[in-house]
């Protein structure tokens, strides 16, 4: 970012503990990396200035570090205090409130109403699968660049979703700290109620990959947005109609993009993919990946996206989408780790996760695009919509 004129770090709590943000010049971004918790002022002043040969007086390295604790950026015992309290501020609560619909879609009921029948009605020439559908890809894009894709892919699932007992929803968790899985018994609201979280099922699950891990980063609910725009729609398509929900939020791949460690093998994975096929056996069950494709450009660290490279992560898209829609769960996952996953696609672990839950399935494209993701138009987001069968 600029701030004063001059390149800047914003940093802010992804846990969202306090609303605080920190402005971080650019010449002492290097400061942060040295915060590990072995050097007080006085060095980290010194470790500045031999690294990297920027001059900082201690007493401003000091009042960074005050900044930083202020808002919580420091992992200490006052962060962890913290921490400890909003999580249980969280289990109290009767339900999971809405945190990003005032950013990702209208929070007026019946505004939202109106909004999301237009995208469902301008999706008139997309036919409503019948109730043997057994699940769906949708974004987790905001609705206003995401809502045409949102409008074909739940007016294609709206029989199957309407005749559902239970929906297992699979979101991208976009602050993962190494967690695979994070899982929570609390509700979820949408404007139009509560959705029940069917605990028992989750506490199956929650045995299977063992209690402390499985919800070690269970506040990642609290402001996580992928699980709550699928919810959303599914309860807008079921007419409003509550029915129970399995919520986990899939942490990052990169440990397996990386090869260091093998999905296929993962023990917290296989264990997670069992007790749902035990569970939920016997119902009437569609699972939700709630997924968003490449990131590109400059919004995401990389260079300004021109016509060729637009043509070329249409391209490696679509060869996602043919792995996705054959309900080839290696193969998709093999695609991205080809190339280190250097699109950024995001949805990976949600879609890796739902393929191998539903195999054998296959599945159907019903929407493709390419969202905006800065103002020069240099940087975007690709987004799908998915049936499948």
């Amino acid at each position: 970012m600029i701030h004063g004129g001059r390149p800047a770090v914003l940093l802010r709590d992804p846990l969202r503990l306090t609303n605080k943000t920190i402005v971080v010049p650019q010449q002492l971004a290097p400061l942060l990396a040295l915060c590990d918790g072995t050097r007080d002022a006085s060095a980290l002043s010194a470790a500045l200035a031999v690294r990297f040969g920027v001059g900082v007086a201690p007493s401003t390295v000091e009042q960074l570090l005050d900044n930083l604790d202020d808002a919580l950026l420091l992992d200490n015992e006052r962060f962890s205090q913290a921490k400890e309290q909003a999580l249980a501020e969280y289990r109290r609560a009767p339900f999971r409130p809405l945190a990003n619909g005032a950013q990702s879609c209208p929070t007026d009921r019946d505004e939202l109403r109106q909004s999301l029948q237009a995208w469902l009605d301008a999706a008139d020439d997309v036919r409503s699968d019948s109730a043997a559908g057994r699940g769906l890809i949708s974004p987790h894009i905001d609705f206003a660049r995401g809502g045409a894709v949102y409008g074909r892919v739940w007016q294609r699932a709206a029989e199957m979703t309407q005749a559902a007992e239970l929906v297992v929803v699979l979101g991208t968790d976009h602050y993962s700290e190494g967690n695979l899985l994070t899982l929570t018994r609390q509700h979820y609201a949408t404007p139009f109620g509560i959705l029940p979280t069917a605990q028992p099922i989750v506490d199956v699950v929650a045995q299977a990959i063992g209690p402390e891990a499985a919800f070690a980063g269970e506040l990642h609910h609290c402001g996580e947005h992928s699980i709550e725009l699928a919810a959303i729609w599914l309860h807008y398509i079921r007419e409003e109609r509550p029915c129970e929900l399995v919520p986990i939020l899939c942490g990052s791949f990169e440990r397996f993009v990386g090869g260091e460690e093998d999905p296929l093998r993962a023990p917290a994975l296989n264990a997670c993919l069992d007790a749902l096929r035990q569970t939920v056996a016997g119902r009437s069950v569609v699972v939700v990946a709630a997924a968003d494709l490449s990131h590109v450009g400059p919004a995401f660290g990389g260079q300004p996206v021109g016509l060729v490279e637009r043509a070329r992560v249409q391209a490696a898209d679509q060869e996602l989408i043919e792995r996705i829609c054959a309900g080839d769960a290696q193969g998709f996952f093999d695609a991205i780790r080809r190339d280190g996953d250097r699109r950024n696609v995001c949805g990976l672990p949600p879609v890796y996760l739902a393929l191998r839950l539903l195999q054998p399935v296959e599945g159907e494209q019903v929407a493709y695009e390419r969202c905006p993701a800065d103002e020069r138009g240099t940087s975007f987001v690709s987004i799908c919509g998915i049936v499948w069968r």
